[in-house]
């Protein structure tokens, strides 16, 4: 008991999954089949059931109104996913590796982790329109804030010793971080890249509100104005299950890459 190193079977890792999902659900039923909140702040699970029935398949417009939102947030998180890995993952090896490019872009870069990424919105609509770009780069801005810094402790983290051993055996400073440190903080850099790729699900409904003409945030923004609230909950439950998804992906990537970590 109380020993965070003991290993739960796979078993009993599942059946305590499925006895917290089970208790949501079941406190979720009891509040709206006992009338204790209205349909109104709080639909029923059925009701939403019936919701995403209907936004998956529209048989007036003969499509998935449901589908093509999905489609278009997935498309958003993935270019600003791309880019935060192809500029974060480099800046911060960058800053982990010279400790005066950290010192000279730390004071910029680690502020921003506690900075509202929110309130730049208007600035980015005045810079740059309400369009595809808009949206891309804000969702970059959230993301690489947090990656950058991650990525730079996560090459800080590594012992001294496998940067001296390289140099014993005759490397130059920038082949001993290339071949001794980098390899040995790649877990941890992946660790970064999975946390940047899930805030953005956490910025998509913020993105989408601004003249989005598909997205899962324009969805819900729509639904939100009409008070429909099981397609709000609909969609707010489908950005839940495609970040729990993409968060699964990704770590299933990691075990595969670095199968010593999950040993």
């Amino acid at each position: 008991m109380w020993n965070p190193y003991d290993p739960l079977p796979a078993r009993q890792r599942r059946a305590y999954g499925f006895a917290s999902v089970a208790l949501v659900l079941g406190v979720w039923t009891v509040l709206t089949a006992g009338s204790l909140v209205p349909p109104s702040k709080l639909p029923s699970i059925v009701q939403c059931g019936a919701a995403f029935a209907r936004l998956a398949w529209d048989p007036e417009r003969g499509e998935s109104l449901l589908l093509q939102a999905t489609t278009w947030s997935l498309l958003r998180v993935f270019v600003a996913s791309v880019l935060v890995v192809a500029i974060g993952v480099p800046m911060g090896i960058l800053m982990g590796a010279e400790p005066r490019i950290n010192a000279f872009l730390s004071p910029l870069v680690d502020p921003l982790r506690s900075a509202p990424v929110v309130a730049i919105l208007p600035i980015l609509v005045m810079w740059l329109g309400i369009g595809e770009t808009m949206k891309i780069v804000f969702l970059f801005i959230g993301a690489v804030v947090f990656l950058v810094p991650m990525v730079r402790d996560a090459m800080q983290a590594v012992s001294q010793q496998h940067w001296i051993a390289a140099r014993d055996l005759g490397a130059t400073p920038w082949e001993a971080v290339r071949h001794a440190v980098y390899p040995m903080a790649k877990p941890r850099i992946m660790d970064a890249i999975i946390v940047a790729v899930s805030v953005m699900w956490t910025y998509i409904t913020v993105a989408e509100y601004v003249n989005a003409d598909r997205g899962l945030g324009q969805l819900i923004s729509i639904a939100r104005r009409q008070s429909a609230m099981d397609k709000v909950f609909v969609g707010i439950g489908v950005i839940i299950a495609l970040a729990l998804v993409t968060y699964s992906l990704m770590r299933a990537l990691k075990r595969a890459l670095y199968p010593w970590e999950s040993e």
